[in-house]
């Protein structure tokens, strides 16, 4: 395939548009945030974040080159086909369900980033365990779409998947580096729109190639391959319901989504926000589908493309490229591919920035650096940015692993920090014991289940398994809901176990070595008083919140405005709005 000068161009007006987008973002916001809140306004964007720029990024977080790719990839792959294709209905359920039940609680209590709660309850022990998995999730997900975007330039414009890799991350990186949320939020606007564009206008270009048959015969019957509608065989239902609430349920707990809820101006907002960027994922899947249908319905034979078919040349991951590529005219291609490197750069800037902003606050400042400058936490977003982005594009360029290891990182974010999020927020009375224990269970299930992309061979044979062409078993048995709600209720029983042993006298108070029931005030616990045990206290939740993160740990979490709206007296309020 000959080197496309025309398209190297295209992609790198689109790159310096978006530079130029994240640099301007940046600047027009400089001055955002009061003198000791600067880290604030970079990581929660200083909670002003409107219903329109909101629902764009929150859309954008999700709408990557995971979600466009993976689509097109399960619709087009004979035997799976559109019933295979889990992501738009499970991540949009994960958004009604983020916005209905999660978004409201974290929003009104002012917290920062999704680790706060657990830190302020459970102890910075337990916050800097729960650090691992979610940072694992981030990393190893802009890895993996990093990896995705350097083999789909390779395959339109013909340079070196390496140069392409990094060339992009750095592009992300350095407009994530100098203006934090806001220069995402803005640039996931115009990628947003460049996604929905560049992808609806190759469509129909594709669909009228001359090789490609009607998708709605192609749907039903047998042409080229099997219906791309797909089927579900009776002995795939569990897998496919155990994927499925994985997707849905382990969507949630991710810091990506919960900056966007938290960077919202009220936690009604944050729930509206949620809800829209459900309907704008159902909205983004559509081309994704229609393209992967168009790849079903294809006689590759009659392309330039040749034979054998993409599946054959085990090429099916890059069905959307592939058929921008042989489908669509030269400056049609050109501009999907716009697309499809703006979708990869909106999830994998959110990701990097999620990752910076849990270690610089829930690592370094409360965990080792209680007392430490708003100015010091911003420099160490900065460095963390660069270190992140740069690790993520190191693991890019070793491919062969990096989806692997995702899968089992979002794995371990569904096993281990959904049930510990909904014991947080919805259980009274779990502790530290109780969510060591539940990680733990969960953690030692999940590994002896196995992972066929690492070549992981599982420990424990759940019914159904099989051996695949590698000799790896795969589970039909739904291992991965099972070990999340094993870790769900080790945490409440173990929680309520160690609570009764030490309230009734049965073990010494010296043996609460982590300060999680008799201590329950202890500064392990950070005040956790404060708005988890004071039932006096009133959150408003249309009340903007802006802790101060630089004094001490009691201020960090202790919402004044909350105390100031109960402890004001009707008088009062009166004077003052008179």
């Amino acid at each position: 395939m000959a080197f496309h000068a025309e398209g190297l161009v295209a992609i790198v007006v689109f790159y310096l548009a978006i530079l130029a987008v994240g640099i301007w973002a940046a600047w027009k916001t400089k001055n955002t945030g009061s003198e000791g809140d600067r880290s604030e306004a970079i990581i929660v964007g200083g909670r002003d974040i409107g219903l329109l720029v909101g629902g764009f990024t929150m859309t954008a977080t999700w709408v990557g080159g995971g979600y466009i790719n993976g689509t097109a990839e399960a619709v087009y792959v004979p035997g799976y086909g559109l019933a295979w294709a889990q992501a738009p209905i499970g991540y949009s359920l994960s958004l009604v369900l983020g916005g209905l039940f999660f978004a409201k609680p974290m929003r009104s209590k002012g917290y920062v980033t999704m680790l706060d709660p657990f830190q302020q309850l459970y102890g910075k022990r337990m916050g800097g365990l729960l650090f691992i998995p979610a940072l694992m999730g981030e990393m190893f997900w802009a890895a993996a779409i990093f990896s995705a975007l350097g083999a789909t330039i390779s395959v339109i414009i013909d340079i070196n998947v390496n140069i392409s890799v990094i060339i992009s991350a750095l592009i992300a990186t350095m407009y994530t580096l100098v203006g934090g949320l806001y220069s995402v939020a803005y640039t996931d606007v115009v990628q947003l729109f460049c996604i929905f564009l560049g992808l609806w206008i190759s469509v129909p270009f594709a669909m009228s190639h001359p090789a490609v048959t009607d998708i709605g015969l192609t749907a039903v019957h047998q042409v080229h391959q099997a219906p791309w509608l797909g089927s579900i065989n009776s002995l795939d239902i569990y897998t496919w319901l155990d994927n499925f609430l994985l997707l849905t349920l382990g969507g949630i707990p991710w810091q990506a989504y919960f900056q966007r809820v938290l960077s919202s101006s009220s936690a009604t907002y944050a729930q509206v926000l949620s809800f829209l960027a459900a309907f704008g994922c159902l909205v983004m899947a559509l081309p994704a589908v229609l393209i992967g249908a168009i790849g079903a319905s294809t006689a590759w034979n009659e392309t330039e493309y040749g034979v054998p078919d993409p599946m054959t040349k085990k090429e099916a991951d890059m069905i959307l490229p592939i058929v921008l590529q042989y489908l669509c005219p030269v400056y049609i291609s050109f501009f999907g591919l716009g697309a499809v490197s703006a979708a990869v750069m909106s999830s994998a800037d959110s990701s990097i920035l999620s990752a910076s902003s849990m270690f610089a606050r829930n690592i370094y400042q409360l965990s080792f650096r209680q007392n430490a400058s708003d100015r010091e936490i911003v420099w160490v977003m900065r460095i963390t940015v660069f270190l992140f982005g740069a690790s993520a594009t190191a693991m890019a360029l070793l491919a062969s692993s990096v989806y692997g290891l995702w899968y089992l990182s979002s794995d371990l974010v569904y096993i281990i920090i959904f049930p510990q999020l909904l014991c947080v927020l919805f259980i009274k009375g779990t502790n530290t014991y109780g969510a060591i224990a539940g990680y733990l269970f969960g953690l030692v299930l999940r590994i002896t289940g196995g992972e066929p992309y690492l070549y992981l061979q599982p420990l424990i044979y759940y019914p159904g398994c099989y051996p695949d062409e590698n000799n790896i078993y795969i589970q039909r048995f739904p291992f991965k809901t099972l070990a999340m709600l094993t870790s769900f209720f080790t945490n409440i029983i173990v929680s309520y176990l160690a609570k009764y042993l030490f309230e009734s006298g049965t073990l010494p108070p010296k043996l609460d070595f982590l300060d999680a029931v008799v201590a329950r005030y202890s500064r392990e616990h950070m005040d956790k008083a404060t708005l988890v045990k004071s039932d006096n206290i009133v959150l408003n939740e249309l009340a903007p919140v802006n802790p101060r993160h630089s004094l001490t740990l009691s201020s960090t979490f202790t919402n004044k405005e909350a105390f100031n709206y109960v402890d004001s007296s009707p008088e009062l309020s009166n004077t003052e709005d008179d």
